[in-house]
């Protein structure tokens, strides 16, 4: 609760402000998380509202930690909400004694209440002690919860975290879960765009953490989904991780303790979870620790536990089995960490976190626990695994060797002066002010560019640095062979921090943005690619601080009358060039002479170009907006939101346009079938996707009444193969605008447009205007120009085409194209320019891109190009 005061006055005082007993405001429930969110959630940013669908799949996950459920479905609608099922006991709904209401309502309106206060409910939660659901309801402009529970269906909703509604019974169920729908309060939150990919990450990881829970993914608003499902849990988490790399060997090093701690009655149990694995690079960040399912990015006692252990347990096998040889030494711990992937998760009652964010573990005893159960565990494995164990500690040896060539390498620069903060590069243009905060340094490629920068900064807080040709590759390169580089050597000295493990200090970071600003073809694409990869590598404290920055240097300028402006990409040229035509532009329909113009047809325009988007994302899907506009808009008026095929293909393909008219056909199955349909997935071309063989469960029968033999995998047979399409709600919307505004869509996907880049007029262009425009659709006015359109799906081209030849426009192909004015004006001056912050939200992912393409395997990165081809847009080549 909040305690609120009033001006402080003399006792003397009366009236108004008059400070007593009355002054004292007590903020209880729902009211005091809206006026605190941040106490409760950390922010009111995009963190804080990703942090509210955390905190309800928590409740999900800790059913399933505790052996009651197996799957959890979150969903993004497309109207901003998130709904959350999971298949556990749900939540208890009978009358709570203490609080004169339902145990429901206690649990969705009361901070600190649930079942994670003592242990007979749940051993171990992850959550915010507690007041978790609470708060999500407190800060949604509306909730809504069912649970299903002992053969009813319960109901109930709330608005800004009050009742709007009793509890009610609604239905009958042969299951148990829980049901949450919210929608997040814009007045409460910055934002409200939950991003797809940040959801994505956190459930993948859970999935990963608790093996065999199976967590689906859905985003209403695109055309994603997914389906994380990892019954080797970490064992996998830790493939993933040396995904594209290459591991030493083929075994998961893998083992899963629990002990009890502390003397009776006071017993708790810790459970411990740890898969590793060495590949050949060089990286000492691969290691990532849990407790009870929530990152600790900074460690704390579980992985110091685990470093300490995993060092004195293989030196203890080198001594004994006198590995080492002539001047070498023992590895240390930070030879061990060398090419290490490895997942640490702990379990414990009552973990201890340092800070509000929860990113370091701190309790005390967790260290020699942990330590202990690593000690034997490993020990056991090494004994069992001798080839295993001699790669382990031979990686490690490398490593020390290694690291002591690196040392002499950084000794004999350092004599040099080459890497002394004390010696500035030459090349480098400094700043005059000494205040970190206020200083930045421009890292520009070439010494043409880096004249200009330094001609049109604003010296007294901006240094550049000019760079020559490609930096060295750091993914394929030793330490000791990058510290030579002239190029790296440069940067390291103007950044001041020193570099390695044992001298990187981020505290001496001498400015406070470190800005990369490259050209924008693939030259400068790719320098800014290298950069990148020596900060992620080497320093990556900058960018997990937010020290990185990308500039943004214009592509074009554009001219039109007295106005000018810089454009940052082709979308904003289309987004500039349809603003003007807004202004400028009529179009004059020839059925009935009406003219659109000014917002109107901006409009138009606009709800065409979505449409396009929106045309290639559902292609991707399987979907063909153009063959169904021309064969079934007429008879549907929508598009198809499921496509079903039977498995025995009597009734050939199916779809529905409503989501209820698939649920009647799912009922009407059901009761042909006798039981509910098992549903397997079409793939985009409509292929039945067979489903993976899932392992026997004792007494279990196949559905021809076979029992499998012991140890064989059940393949479940599927009676229905679905597809659905996500984002056609806003296609629908779209095709109906336009058709509202008296346009047959016909004439948006005309035949002879499949498979051309560009619509072939099907008229005659000989005689005076009038006979064109009678034959055309449309005609499109611009200024005294008219541009007959024999199609609506030519508007928009031409629109852009004839815009462009009104304006001046210049396209940059380099910094050195601009003089020091035009530079400074468009990505230096701070006041207006443009950048991109680089943060790594997903290090497992931002580690397998970087290995992928800057590696030295060809065939990851071919095939990933292969993949994702099609989805690169306005590449400059």
């Amino acid at each position: 609760m909040d305690f609120e005061e009033g001006d402080p006055v003399t006792d003397s005082s009366k009236g108004a402000g008059e400070y007593g007993a009355s002054s004292i405001k007590v903020l209880e429930g729902a009211e005091a998380v809206r006026k605190r969110p941040a106490m409760y959630i950390g922010s009111t940013g995009a963190a804080g509202l990703h942090h509210l669908v955390y905190e309800v799949v928590d409740n999900s996950i800790d059913e399933a930690m505790a052996g009651y459920a197996t799957k959890v479905s979150v969903r993004i609608g497309e109207d901003g909400s998130v709904t959350v099922i999971d298949d556990g006991r749900g939540i208890p709904v009978n009358f709570h004694e203490d609080q004169g209401m339902s145990a429901l309502e206690v649990v969705m309106t009361k901070l600190h209440a649930g079942g994670k206060f003592d242990n007979s409910s749940y051993k171990v939660s992850g959550g915010l002690h507690g007041v978790g659901i609470s708060v999500v309801n407190a800060l949604s402009e509306w909730l809504e919860v069912e649970v299903s529970r002992e053969g009813k269906l319960h109901r109930q909703t709330y608005a800004r975290g009050e009742p709007t509604s009793s509890l009610e019974v609604i239905g009958t169920v042969d299951s148990s879960g829980t049901k949450v729908v919210y929608k997040p309060d814009s007045a409460i939150f910055e934002t409200v765009d939950h991003q797809y990919d940040v959801v994505a990450k956190r459930l993948r990881e859970l999935a990963y953490l608790n093996a065999g829970i199976r967590i689906l993914l859905e985003d209403a608003r695109a055309d994603r989904k997914d389906e994380f499902f990892f019954p080797d849990g970490l064992r996998s988490f830790v493939v993933n991780i040396n995904e594209n790399k290459d591991p030493l060997y083929e075994d998961i090093v893998y083992f899963e303790k629990k002990v009890d701690v502390g003397t009776a009655p006071q017993t708790y149990e810790v459970s411990l979870e740890i898969a590793l694995q060495h590949n050949g690079g060089y990286s000492s960040d691969q290691i990532y620790s849990y407790a009870n399912n929530i990152h600790t990015p900074h460690g704390g006692t579980h992985l110091s536990g685990f470093r300490s252990a995993l060092t004195r347990t293989l030196n203890k096998y080198i001594k004994d089995r006198g590995m080492i040889k002539g001047n070498d030494s023992l590895p240390d711990g930070r030879d061990y960490l060398e090419g290490l992937a490895a997942v640490i998760s702990v379990k414990l009652p009552n973990p201890q976190f340092e800070g509000q964010t929860k990113e370091k573990l701190g309790n005390t005893e967790i260290e020699g626990i942990v330590a202990s159960m690593v000690n034997e565990a490993l020990g056991i494995y090494l004994e069992e695994h001798p080839p295993i164990a001699r790669t382990m500690v031979q990686k490690a040896i490398d490593a020390s060797r290694a690291r002591e060539a690196a040392r002499k390498a950084r000794d004999l620069t350092r004599r040099k002066g080459l890497l002394s903060s004390g010696s500035l590069p030459g090349k480098l243009a400094d700043c005059r002010s000494r205040d970190r905060d206020e200083t930045e340094l421009f890292i520009v490629e070439g010494d043409s560019a880096g004249g200009s920068a330094k001609q049109g900064r604003d010296s007294r807080i901006q240094a550049v640095l000019p760079i020559k040709g490609k930096i060295l590759n750091v993914e394929k390169t030793r330490f000791d062979k990058m510290l030579k580089h002239e190029e790296i050597q440069t940067i390291i000295t103007a950044l001041g921090t020193g570099i390695g493990s044992e001298e990187f200090d981020i505290s001496k970071l001498r400015y406070a943005r470190v800005i990369i600003m490259t050209d924008a073809d693939v030259d400068g694409s790719h320098i800014r690619t290298l950069l990148l990869t020596f900060f992620f590598r080497q320093m990556p404290e900058l960018a997990e601080n937010g020290f990185i920055y990308i500039a943004q240097p214009p592509l074009y300028r554009v001219k039109w009358r007295k106005d000018e402006k810089y454009i940052q990409n082709e979308g904003e040229l289309e987004d500039v060039l349809l603003g003007l035509a807004t202004s400028s532009t009529q179009l004059q329909v020839s059925s009935d002479r009406r003219v659109i113009e000014g917002e109107a047809i901006g409009s138009l325009l606009n709800d065409i170009r979505e449409l396009g988007r929106h045309e290639r994302r559902l292609s991707r899907q399987g979907l063909d907006v153009r063959q169904w506009v021309r064969e079934e808009w007429s008879n549907s008026g929508a598009l198809p939101v499921f496509r079903v095929v039977a498995a025995n293909q009597e009734s050939g393909t199916l779809h529905f346009t409503r989501e209820g008219k698939y649920r009647d056909f799912l009922a009407d199955q059901t009761s042909k079938l006798g039981h509910e349909p098992r549903i397997g997935r079409l793939d985009s071309n409509g292929v039945p996707i067979q489903p993976e063989p899932e392992p026997r469960v004792d007494e279990a029968e196949t559905a021809g009444g076979e029992s499998p033999t012991s140890g064989e995998d059940v393949v479940p047979r599927c009676d229905l193969f679905v597809r659905e399409f996500l984002g056609v709600d806003e296609v629908n919307r779209l095709l109906a605008s336009i058709e509202e505004r008296g346009f047959d869509l016909a004439s948006l996907y005309p035949p002879e447009q499949d498979g051309m880049d560009e619509v072939v007029p099907v008229f005659d262009f000989s005689g005076d205007g009038e006979d064109i425009a009678a034959r055309a659709l449309a005609v499109l006015k611009v200024d005294s120009s008219e541009i007959p359109l024999d199609d609506l799906s030519s508007l928009l081209p031409k629109t852009l085409e004839a815009m462009k030849s009104k304006v001046s426009m210049t396209r940059f192909k380099g910094l050195g194209e601009m003089n020091p004015d035009q530079l400074w004006e468009t990505t230096m001056d701070p006041t207006t320019r443009k950048m991109q912050r680089v943060t790594i939200e997903d290090q497992v992912g931002a580690d397998n891109i970087f290995t992928i393409m800057m590696g030295p395997n060809v065939e990851p990165r071919r095939n990933f190009i292969e993949k994702h081809a099609l989805e690169a847009r306005s590449l400059d080549v």
